[in-house]
Parts: C-alpha cells; structure tokens; sequence
C-alpha cells in the first residue's frame, strides 16, 4: 500500500506545475496582446497625424497657388493699365519660393513650426493682396474719372474747333466780301491826244487817229467807296501796241509818278 499512497502527492505536484505553466502562457499572451493592442494605436494615431499633416501640407500648397493666381491677376490689370509692378513681380517670386519649399515636404516631414510659419506668410500675402486690390479699384476709378474728363473736354474742344473753323471761314468769307466792295470804280474815262503843239485832242470816236501823238491824257474819275480803306492808291495803266506789246518809255516820262 505504500508505493500507492507515494504516487498520489507526485501526481498532484505535476497538475499544479501544469497549472502554474498554463497561467504563465495566458499572462504572456494576455501581456503580448496588450503589447498588440497598443501597438495598433500607436499606428493607427501616427497614421492619422500622417494624414492631418498631409491634409494640412496640401490645404497650404492650394493656398499658395490661389495667392500666385491672385497676384498674377493684379499683374496684368496693373499692367493693362500701363504702370509698373515690380513689386507684384517680387510676392509672384516669393511665393513661386515658399510653394517649391512646400511641395519638398511631401518627401519629408511638415514639422508644427513649419506650419505655423507658412501660415503667418500666408496671412501676410492675403494682407498685401486685399490692400493691393483696393489700390487698383481706386486707380480703376480714377482712370475712369479722368477718361470721361477727357472724353468731355474733347468734345468741348471739337465744338469750339468747329466754332473757330465757322468763324474764320466767315471772316474769310467777309474779307472776300469788303475786297471785293473795296475796289474803286474808275467812272468818265477819257483818253485825249496831245500832239506836237501841245494842243490836246479828244478822240470821241476811239478810233485813236492822229498824224503825230507826242502825249496820250488820260482823265477818269474814282467812285465813292465808303468801305474802301483811306490809304495811298495805285492806279495801273497799259499802253497796248497793235502787236500786243506794252507801250513803255522812261525816257519820255512813262514809268510811274506820284499825284
């Protein structure tokens, strides 16, 4: 009966120590899927941080791009209007700048500073863009002011033109006018023929004849003109040869004389 009565505490001893090892696994594997559990966590927050900084990192690259489109608008409406934008130049190139820096942080890490620093740039940028906007609104303004004065003044200037153009065609039309009431009429002409006795001859009939013309006396008389001005006359006659010829001799007195 002995050898029976040994047998029982050994096999008792081998069920407790099953026991004691079947608990050391669960708590192994309990730790180990605690350590599992913590791990996917850890995972699943780091990837959702990724994800916010992507997100971020993208929402900030389509901020820039709006701003550059913005800024190359203000540069053509600046420069449609005929000013310089040098300095419009310079934000475009600061921001083509800050957008190659963004974009080399998808291969990297999009740190909080660096956020918050791109951030306050932007904000800078939307500042300098509404202040620029109202700019070119007043000087939009202002151009159209200025164009409708000019379109006015102008047009003052076309109607006083054509003023001036009616009044000098008028004055000249005037001035044709007393010209032609300002010439002297010559009335009673007479011509007479002084021979070589001095005795004059009228010649009624003109025909002109006479055996020998030492002299021709012409007499006439000037018409009132009251609209002529009073100034020295120049009176012009012409001895015409039957060929055509002027008759013409300084040496017998012709020429001209004062009277």
């Amino acid at each position: 009966m002995e050898p029976t009565q040994n047998s029982e505490p050994k096999n008792n001893n081998r069920v407790w120590l099953f026991v004691a090892l079947f608990l050391v696994l669960l708590g192994i594997n309990g730790f180990l899927f605690y350590l599992n559990q913590q791990k996917g966590k850890q995972n699943e927050q780091l990837t959702a941080t990724v994800k916010e900084k992507d997100s971020k990192l993208e929402q900030q690259i389509k901020e820039y791009e709006t701003l550059k489109a913005d800024f190359e608008r203000q540069s053509q409406e600046v420069q449609g209007m005929g000013l310089a934008n040098d300095s419009l130049e310079a934000r475009i190139a600061s921001i083509n700048a800050d957008l190659l820096k963004l974009r080399s942080f998808r291969k990297g890490s999009f740190s909080i500073a660096e956020q918050r620093r791109f951030k306050e740039r932007a904000a800078n940028f939307e500042n300098q863009l509404r202040k620029k906007d109202e700019e070119i609104a007043q000087l939009k303004a202002d151009n159209e002011a200025l164009y409708t004065e000019t379109t006015t003044l102008k047009e003052r200037q076309n109607k006083l033109t054509d003023t001036i153009s009616t009044v000098v065609r008028s004055n000249q039309e005037l001035s044709d006018k007393v010209a032609v009431a300002s010439r002297l009429q010559a009335d009673n002409i007479r011509v007479g023929i002084i021979n070589g006795r001095n005795k004059e001859k009228d010649d009624d009939d003109n025909e002109f004849k006479a055996k020998r013309v030492e002299k021709v006396k012409v007499t006439f008389n000037l018409a009132r003109n009251d609209v002529a001005p009073k100034e020295t006359k120049q009176i012009m006659m012409r001895l015409i040869e039957p060929d055509g010829s002027a008759l013409y001799n300084l040496s017998t007195g012709g020429g001209t004389f004062m009277v």
